[in-house]
């Protein structure tokens, strides 16, 4: 039987796991989303073009790979669909697209449930929401009102809409929101799981069949560890489980049938968002590398915030998810810089420590203590580790002996292409 390999970020999201996503996925036979929505994207350059999935599964771009949609999605119907016509209309086939039907459904009223809440909050307490939905619609998944996508193509639908809708509508009244009409979201939601409803199966068997057949498989992470709902910055985190638990529990595959988990992040850091960042550069330096690395949201065109590698929060993830290879991008981007940082410990009230802690109060007494190293390198064209400048091999060496993680794949440029594999 074989194993479904990881692609999961290391930080705070915006990593370029779709480049090696879009590697791997061109030697699987499955790819799989397991978690998150269109929150998330992923940027991919193919044939000339880039497309920015926010929740078609990577493989689907490459003939004869099953791409797959698992039960722990959040879907926008709206959202998935437009991002399959552009593939149609390019000359993608989106026959190979399989969707779990326990996949809940974003639903308009989870959209006005999120702008109001976040205009709720208080200044200085809001979470930097992406007003997609999401939040609102794993409230719905964990409160068991929620609408799956066996629930959209089926004949519950509208009863469940017009029961959600008289319930959110007394939530939108006491906020003085604007209430929505279910007549209108059963109108415009019924063609939707149409178009849909032929894609829709039981994942779960479908998986674990893949799997006793033999079929290679990759499951791509969304966000990243330092935003899962449990072990990121609470609160200022996803609504999900970016790390390898949810690969589980977002598929309906076991711990025992996980292979690889590959780790993806960059030579330096970024955020999109309110919440914790201790090595960011909030400064000329940090505008240098937003620039220079093109450092603005895929699915939001924010601005990133933008700082230093953190080796301590990148041992945390390691430990969280059980990484066995590293893939680093934007190594390219840093090598531009006449010198730039690693953290390698924290000082956190005058104790030197490499434990690393989501605990607000400790991230804010935390100063990070560094090692600078040399820059002003080019590695464009390089196609072997052996073949990068020294400077750029003593940077890469130094996080493989701070994670004990090897490097398996690290970024050379922005085109799929540009990608040393070891």
């Amino acid at each position: 039987m074989s194993k479904i390999d990881i692609v999961l970020g290391t930080f705070f999201g915006d990593e370029g796991k779709g480049k090696i996503i879009d590697y791997l996925a061109t030697k699987s036979d499955v790819t799989v989303r397991c978690s998150g929505g269109n929150n998330a994207g992923h940027t991919i350059k193919a044939n000339g073009k880039k497309y920015a999935f926010h929740l078609a599964p990577s493989g689907i771009l490459s003939e004869g790979t099953l791409a797959v949609i698992g039960n722990g999605v959040v879907i926008d119907p709206r959202v998935l669909i437009e991002e399959l016509e552009v593939l149609k209309n390019d000359g993608y086939s989106i026959e190979n697209l399989k969707i779990s039907d326990k996949a809940n459904v974003i639903m308009p009223y989870h959209i006005e449930m999120d702008k109001m809440l976040e205009a709720a909050r208080e200044p200085g307490k809001k979470i930097g929401t992406t007003a997609r939905g999401i939040g609102p619609c794993y409230c719905d998944k964990y409160e068991r009102s929620a609408i799956r996508m066996e629930d959209l193509i089926g004949d519950t639908f509208e009863e469940k809409v017009r029961t959600n809708v008289a319930n959110k509508n007394k939530i939108f009244g006491a906020y003085g929101w604007q209430p929505v009409d279910a007549d209108k979201i059963i109108a415009e939601y019924k063609p939707l799981g149409e178009y849909l409803k032929d894609y829709v199966c039981d994942t779960i068997n479908l998986l674990h069949d893949c799997l006793a057949n033999d079929k290679s498989m990759l499951c791509e992470g969304a966000q990243a560890t330092l935003l899962d709902i449990d072990f990121g910055s609470y609160p200022f985190v996803t609504s999900s489980s970016p790390t390898v638990g949810g690969v589980c529990t977002g598929t309906g595959l076991s711990a025992h049938d996980i292979g690889e988990v590959y780790g993806v992040l960059k030579a330096y850091s970024s955020r999109v968002g309110e919440g914790p960042y201790i090595t960011e550069q909030d400064n000329e330096i940090g505008d240098t590398i937003r620039e220079l690395g093109h450092e603005y949201g895929a699915t939001t065109k924010r601005p990133r915030r933008c700082g230093w590698l953190d080796a301590v929060a990148l041992n945390y993830a390691v430990k969280v998810n059980g990484i066995t290879g590293l893939a680093i991008n934007h190594v390219d981007t840093i090598g531009k810089l006449p010198k730039f940082k690693i953290c390698v410990a924290y000082d956190y009230n005058g104790e030197i420590t490499t434990n690393y802690s989501t605990n607000a109060k400790f991230q804010e007494q935390c100063k990070p203590i560094y090692e600078e190293f040399e820059g002003d390198f080019d590695i464009s064209g390089a196609t072997t580790f052996d073949e990068l400048p020294e400077k750029a091999k003593v940077y890469l060496n130094r996080i493989e002996e701070l994670t004990g993680v090897p490097i398996k794949f690290i970024g050379v440029g922005a085109s799929r292409e540009e990608l040393i594999v070891r």
